[in-house]
């Protein structure tokens, strides 16, 4: 799905969120997808949804090991993910674990 934008990059926002600290994480480095702060490169570990869901989002490429960028977070997380962005509602970003990964990582999103 392509959100259609005037213009042709998104800045982060509400970064005044911190990223998501492992210590309050369940497992020592995976954090929720929806607590992770905006302009955060990050890769996806575990979806946690029913199998339907899960099926679906690994259609549109959203799934285990795929790198993917929060773009911004409002009522729903925008993900930049195979050179689209795609919007999740908060419940469900809250039910994908991601990994964060080091900021001078160069985003591979093919």
């Amino acid at each position: 799905m392509q959100l259609s934008l005037n213009t042709p990059t998104l800045e982060p926002v509400n970064d005044s969120q911190q990223p998501c600290a492992a210590d309050a994480c369940q497992q020592a480095d995976l954090c929720p997808l929806a607590s992770v702060k905006a302009g955060t490169a990050v890769r996806i570990k575990q979806l946690s949804t029913t199998p339907e869901v899960s099926h679906r989002l690994r259609e549109m490429g959203f799934g285990e090991e795929q790198q993917v960028r929060v773009v911004s977070k409002h009522v729903n997380v925008i993900c930049q993910v195979c050179h689209a962005r795609l919007g999740l509602s908060q419940q469900l970003a809250e039910s994908i674990l991601v990994q964060p990964l080091p900021r001078n990582l160069k985003l591979d999103v093919a």
